[in-house]
Formats: structure tokens, sequence, C-alpha cells
């Protein structure tokens, strides 16, 4: 019989921010993604990897990740929350989850999408005794993505800040000893990479390994980023276009080309829409064209200003949202 595979926790808390202003309306890993929110494909992902139960560490507009996973009989997961009061990190997370997990287990971002086969990796990490095995691919974009220097054993070295030349991409999937956290205090904020693991490198040479993988990787960081992914998903699985939200009503005098369309959306006769993202609530009046912008509803405006349209703010798809790397 094959063994079962440690539980997950998937860092679903933070703000979003490069994401903004979409996570305004809802958590980043609640988005939809080619018709189904994106919390939902990691969970099936690692239910089907044969991980049967998983706890998600909830923060910012928490209510938008528990209404569409609830105790993850959709994605055939058992799931289970870990709440934080303070936006905790990548290590202060783990950390306040400890008591819904066992001595060792995955950690996976809440807004990566991958396809990193989870057995070999827990093979991997138990043959090498490591506290630490990071699953890295080849870097897709050097110059926006961190990299991590790795010998010729596995072992990491160190962590560097997005730059040329190429070094080895993190995935975002991890597998973990529980007591690299166990001695941070419960409540406070901390991270991994630029804090526990770095002085983990420093201290205990080994103890943290890199566990190289081809399978491919994708993100919702930006605006950008989400669509581009939404659309590839979508050709991934045979579908012509993407899949309109509940309970809109668009006219049949409408034209949509690689646009997103969320919930609650009217969009009048005669609009035009081309790589654009229409989030929950919005109204479009008749006639509105527009290219690769982000229409939000009225509101506060978006981070960084925009404009109006009728009711709706429009900002821009391709505007820089951050530091890549900042969720």
């Amino acid at each position: 019989m094959t063994p079962p595979l440690p539980p997950a926790l998937v860092l679903t808390a933070g703000l979003g921010r490069r994401l903004a202003p979409l996570t305004d309306l809802r958590a980043k890993p609640a988005v939809p993604v080619a018709g189904a929110p994106f919390i939902l494909r990691v969970l099936r992902w690692l239910s089907a990897q044969g991980v049967a139960g998983a706890v998600l560490n909830l923060h910012h507009r928490p209510d938008t990740i528990t209404g569409c996973v609830g105790h993850g009989t959709a994605a055939g997961i058992a799931v289970r929350y870990s709440w934080e009061r303070t936006l905790l990190g990548t290590a202060g997370g783990p950390r306040r989850a400890l008591g819904l997990l066992g001595p060792r287990f995955f950690v996976v971002n809440g807004d990566t999408l991958t396809e990193v086969d989870l057995r070999a990796m827990a093979r991997a990490h138990a043959a090498s005794g490591a506290r630490v095995t990071l699953a890295v691919t080849a870097n897709p974009d050097p110059d926006r993505y961190r990299g991590l220097d790795i010998d010729e054993q596995g072992r990491v070295l160190g962590f560097r800040a997005p730059a040329r030349p190429a070094h080895p991409h993190f995935t975002g999937v991890q597998l973990v000893e529980a007591p690299v956290f166990a001695g941070l205090r419960d409540g406070e904020p901390a991270a991994s990479i630029g804090g526990v693991y770095d002085a983990l490198v420093a201290e205990r040479p080994g103890a943290v390994r890199a566990h190289a993988s081809t399978a491919r990787f994708r993100d919702i960081g930006t605006p950008g980023d989400y669509l581009a992914t939404s659309l590839a998903l979508a050709r991934a699985e045979g579908r012509p276009s993407l899949p309109t939200g509940a309970r809109c009503r668009i006219d049949a005098a409408v034209a949509l080309t690689r646009t997103a369309v969320w919930d609650d959306v009217v969009v009048e006769a005669g609009c035009r829409l081309v790589d654009c993202v229409v989030a929950d609530g919005v109204r479009l009046p008749a006639d509105s064209v527009l290219e690769r912008q982000v229409v939000t509803p009225a509101g506060a405006p978006p981070p960084g200003g925009g404009r109006r349209l009728g009711d709706a703010w429009l900002s821009p798809l391709d505007r820089a949202a951050g530091a890549a790397g900042s969720r």
C-alpha cells in the first residue's frame, strides 16, 4: 500500500498587493481562473497527488476563501483553517498552524500552480535528511523572480534577489519538518526566506536542500499574470474562451476577446473589450471600448489612481504593482 503523504499548509493569508485592485474584492487565492477559484485548483492538485488534508491560513478577505472552499468537499480534500488576526508571514503563519499539522508537512503558495511530483519530493526529502526541501525549476524570468544558490549536492547555500545570471527558481512548494518553526514565538510575524531559512543555512549546512523539477510553473501575481494564466489554463482545458461568471447579463451585441468576467457583471450593448479583467459587480455602459484594462466597481479609487467610466473604475492591466516576490 502506498503510504499517505504529509498534510499541506497552503499560504492564503497574504494581502495580494501586486494583484490590486482585484484583491480589494477577493483574496488572491479566491479569484476565478478559467472557471474555478484558484485555490480550488491548488487543492485539487494536492488531492490528486495523494494529500488527504490541508490547512489554509486566513487574514485578508477570509470570507471569499471559506465561501468557495468550505470543508474542501469540492476539491476532494479535508480542509481546516488557521486564523491570523495579524498577518504573520511565511514563517509565522506555519508556526501558528503547527497544532493542525503533523511533524512533517508541505507548504504551498496559494497563488502558484505547478505540477511538482510530491511523492518524488517526499522520497528525496526523507533520503537527504533535510529539514527543509524546496522544489525548484529553471528560472522563467531571472529579472523578476528570486534565485537560489545551490551546490552540486543540492544543498541550498543562499537566496538571491531577482538578477542575472539565472539561478534556479523556487516554485512555492516545499516540505518541512515542524521543529524548523517550533522555536518561533506564536503570534509574531516572521519570514522563511529572508529569515528562518537563511539562519538555518548558516547554522546547519545541508539542512535546506533543493529538489529539482521540470514541472511547469504558473502564478497570478499581477493582473497581467492573472489574465495570462487564466487564458493558458482555458486553452489547456479545451475552452475557446474564458467562461463568464455567475449572474451576469452580457448583451448579445457585445464582443469579449481574451477577457475575464467575474460575477454579477452587466455589460450593455455595443461594448468591445480586449484583454481585460472585469471584476465582481461592475456595470459597463453601452458602447464602451476597452483594451488591457482592469475594471472594478464604484468605491475607493484603485491604488495609484484610475479613471472613471460610469460607475466603474479603470486601471491599466500592465501597471507595475510592487516588487517581485511581494505577496
